[in-house]
């Protein structure tokens, strides 16, 4: 066999791989895009990174039918170039099918809080980053409590046996240490608010926490809305149970 033969013959396997690789880097490149502003956030989640699965897809299948038919017609040159496309693809379904599972598995819910019939408020520092464009703030317990605290039963109000101004100081201390931006700091309102922003998309969701004086310390409550987006994928929730896990340790 010549090589112009070997050539002509293995191009598809070339082209699977290319295909993989792009996949590959549409994954990342709809994030990335979204958190430098390039394109919208609904352009990145909901057109670059399915298209991505797609791709990726698209070449597993082929990829498996492929290297069968390579196999059983001998041509030895052609399984790395496939091998390398498969892994690709795979790893690419797997990781977003594991998001996928992982949005399923909790409700489409963007707004929670420890305190689900008087949760925080947010101060009008947090209403004016948030602009008009963003979800609004309004806490429907109606609608939003039997969800939430069927899905994350461990996001509750806390007591820590400190007084309050102690205590809304430990909370700024563990909001920094978590990596977040303090917008407003009210000791004598007992209020703390900040905003973190997510790794891949830049997504933006704001926190606030609220310190009320008890008997042997001080109650406090974490409420965290995502900017955008209909479900968080349970990251508030997870993100206000750290805020809680870092103020109870911080004594």
């Amino acid at each position: 066999m010549t090589e112009a033969t070997v050539a002509n013959r293995s191009w598809w396997a070339r082209a699977i791989l290319v295909g993989s690789v792009v996949a590959l880097v549409l994954l990342f490149l709809g994030p990335v895009g979204t958190r430098l502003g390039v394109w919208g956030f609904q352009t990145g989640l909901l057109l670059i990174v399915p298209a991505a699965v797609l791709l990726a897809a698209i070449g597993l299948l082929v990829g498996l039918v492929s290297l069968f038919v390579s196999r059983k017609r001998g041509y030895d040159g052609d399984p790395p170039a496939l091998f390398t496309s498969i892994a690709i693809c795979a790893v690419i379904l797997v990781t977003m099918g594991m998001q996928f599972q992982k949005g399923t598995s909790v409700p489409a819910i963007h707004n929670i809080s420890t305190d689900v019939s008087d949760p925080p408020q947010f101060t009008e520092a947090i209403v004016a980053l948030r602009g008009d464009t963003s979800n609004p703030l309004e806490y429907d317990a109606d609608e939003l409590a039997i969800l939430q605290q069927g899905a994350y039963p461990d996001v509750k109000t806390i007591l820590v046996n400190a007084p309050k101004d102690e205590t809304v100081e430990r909370v700024r201390g563990v909001l920094e240490d978590l990596g977040l931006e303090i917008v407003t700091v009210d000791p004598a309102g007992g209020v703390v608010e900040a905003t973190d922003t997510t790794f891949w998309f830049g997504f933006k969701d704001d926190v606030v926490v609220r310190v009320r004086p008890s008997e042997s310390g001080s109650v406090v409550d974490v409420r965290s809305v995502s900017r955008v987006g209909l479900s968080d994928l349970g990251a508030n929730a997870a993100r206000i149970l750290r805020v809680l896990d870092g103020v109870r340790n911080a004594g």
